[in-house]
């Protein structure tokens, strides 16, 4: 299958590079290409490379076991995999699958004051609550000696990577965003075209890979579907007997919810009889095993977003939005990649596509609702400027939200993503829902 070229590679190049003494754990979904890359960057920048796996090799989760000093963690290693050597100074220890050893990831710390490896931690789970097993909880945490990040699926860059566009290709877009320049309408609609079938094949490696080899979307479906399964599985095999149904429910509700108008969480959409009290749990569960993004409400469109959350108001996007299209079926599919999609679900999957997007560029999800949802906005992003709100049009139209919130002289200008073009109109930034790669967290 085809090699692919993930932005994530920069990360760990900054991490080695200003590391001092911390290790690294890398955060993410399963199957989003954690180990591919790591061990990708020990080859291609260490002498020697070390991996242990704790699903594959469980054996190995005895090297943890007692003491967790550097020396003997070293000595127990090599008691158990004869053929390993650590050259000081010039070895990457990669701990896949982490959430399977505990220790290993308190060990993290001595292994960091030791020095005499470079430590990069994996895991898919971290963070949920297991079966109620104490062993998966490891004993302390390495803070300050440990750098979180978290890998998702491909971005619409990579996939346009993967699809063979290069850097100096994709950013002939960047001087019409940053003028506010209409695009010729040729490269517009090519871009157009490749964004719906990322929507549509989503940003799993997985199936990224089979789609560059073979253009099938057949494929894609099937593919999505067995990950869709592994999702549902993993529910199955980790999450707590009482909450093991719920968290199931509330993943299926997800697409169900983002077709309608209002695409605020409701409890009730998942059944009935549904409350914070019984689901909310399982919402968090989703959100920590990474197989949904959550998105706070904020009342106020004002600087510091995060002192203005509503609590108990949010909404959930799929991780991957071409798992969400999976669970729609080629139906809609079909429409999406000719354009022809309408209604309230075109607007969910637009809005989890540019989730996604804004995600990646490493912005807090937010949104905006006030009076009762008549004013509501689909994402509030902090810049150099201030507050500038986020837009998401399935299609062109008014506005009448964003007017509002543009009438506010704090507001220093909003843009509304569409299918169209650029344009500017007093303080609306108009722009095609591609250019949505351009927007950067102020720094």
């Amino acid at each position: 299958m085809a090699e692919l070229k993930r932005e994530f590679y920069d990360t760990l190049k900054e991490w080695k590079r200003t590391k001092g003494a911390e290790c690294l754990l890398v955060k993410g979904a399963r199957q989003v290409g954690k180990t591919f890359i790591v061990e990708k960057f020990a080859r291609e920048n260490y002498g020697n490379a070390v991996t242990l796996n704790f699903i594959s090799n469980p054996e190995l989760v005895s090297v943890f076991d007692g003491s967790l000093d550097a020396d003997r963690i070293y000595a127990g290693l090599t008691a158990v995999l004869p053929q390993v050597r650590i050259v000081p100074g010039d070895t990457l220890l990669f701990l896949d699958e982490i959430q399977e050893c505990p220790n290993a990831r308190t060990a993290m710390k001595f292994l960091a004051q030791d020095g005499r490896c470079d430590v990069v931690a994996s895991g898919s789970l971290l963070g949920i609550k297991y079966k109620r097993r104490k062993d998966r909880q490891p004993k302390s945490v390495p803070v300050g000696f440990e750098r979180q990040v978290t890998m998702h699926s491909l971005s619409f860059r990579e996939y346009l990577w993967a699809k063979g566009w290069d850097d100096e290709r994709i950013d002939v877009l960047r001087p019409y965003f940053e003028r506010r320049e209409k695009v010729p309408e040729a490269v517009n609609e090519t871009f157009h075209r490749l964004l719906r079938e990322y929507a549509v094949v989503g940003g799993m490696p997985e199936v990224v890979s089979g789609f560059v080899d073979e253009p099938h979307f057949g494929d894609v479906q099937r593919a999505q579907e067995k990950l869709v399964a592994s999702c549902i599985d993993d529910i199955h095999k980790y999450a707590e007997a009482p909450e093991v149904q719920k968290i199931e429910q509330c993943y299926r509700a997800i697409p169900r919810i983002l077709a309608k108008e209002n695409k605020k969480f409701k409890y009730s959409e998942v059944d009935k009889s549904g409350s914070a009290r019984k689901y909310l749990a399982s919402v968090e569960w989703l959100r920590d095993a990474a197989l949904a993004s959550f998105a706070e409400c904020v009342e106020a469109p004002l600087p510091g977003l995060s002192a203005y959350v509503r609590e108990g108001w949010f909404k959930l996007y799929l991780s991957d939005v071409g798992l969400l299209c999976s669970l729609y079926g080629m139906l809609v599919k079909r429409q999406i990649l000719d354009g022809t999609l309408a209604g309230s679900l075109k607007g969910g999957v637009y809005e989890n596509l540019v989730a996604g997007v804004l995600e990646r560029n490493g912005f807090p999800l937010r949104y905006h609702s006030k009076d009762g949802g008549r004013l509501e906005m689909e994402f509030l992003v902090e810049s150099a400027d201030g507050v500038v709100p986020v837009e998401v049009k399935a299609k062109t139209g008014a506005t009448l939200s964003l007017d509002k919130l543009l009438a506010d002289p704090s507001i220093p200008f909003g843009y509304k993503l569409t299918g169209g073009n650029v344009g500017v109109v007093g303080k609306k930034v108009t722009l095609p829902h591609y250019m949505a790669m351009f927007l950067r967290p102020a720094r």
